[in-house]
């Protein structure tokens, strides 16, 4: 497992999705999920700190979790098969470990409320993930991720299917 981290989501120009990047933690690959916008908004809207006056279904699960004394240890992008990304909550109760099936963009929202890591299989970042030219990095700033507006911009939406 690879522990990854939520860099932006990004607006297709082309569609109603949106692309959550991961990049690998002390690493230069990432990993861009497709995900939709309902979920997307989901997991900016608590990155950007912003509070809503009724909790989200997101926020309705941590609070589960916190009601029946569970912890999510973890989240994990786990396989990629035909296109379309799965994703497992790997929870803790009375110290049994828990695994859930879970589409790896409400993964990634409740991940982030619970403050748990997120970690992605070696299998998937070898097929999925990605590592920019190093001539881009240097001529674009990592931090804005000016180097993947391109990459973005000319992806076939057409072929790729929403976790």
């Amino acid at each position: 497992m690879i522990e990854m981290k939520i860099v932006t989501i990004q607006v297709s120009l082309v569609s109603a999705h949106r692309v959550v990047l991961l990049q690998e933690v002390g690493g230069e690959r990432y990993l861009p999920i497709w995900i939709g916008s309902c979920e997307a908004e989901a997991i900016s809207l608590h990155l950007q700190g912003m509070a809503l006056p009724r909790p989200l279904t997101h926020d309705l699960f941590i609070d589960l979790l916190a009601a029946l004394d569970v912890e999510l240890s973890y989240v994990l992008v786990r396989a990629l098969i035909n296109g379309t990304f799965y994703g497992r909550l790997v929870l803790e109760a009375d110290g049994v470990s828990l695994e859930i099936d879970a589409r790896p963009s409400d993964a990634l929202a409740i991940a982030v409320r619970a403050n748990a890591p997120v970690y992605a299989a070696e299998s998937v970042m070898t097929e999925a993930g990605i590592t920019p030219a190093a001539d881009l990095l240097r001529s674009h700033s990592t931090e804005g991720l000016d180097a993947f507006r391109d990459f973005f911009s000319n992806l076939d939406t057409g072929q790729l299917a929403t976790d």
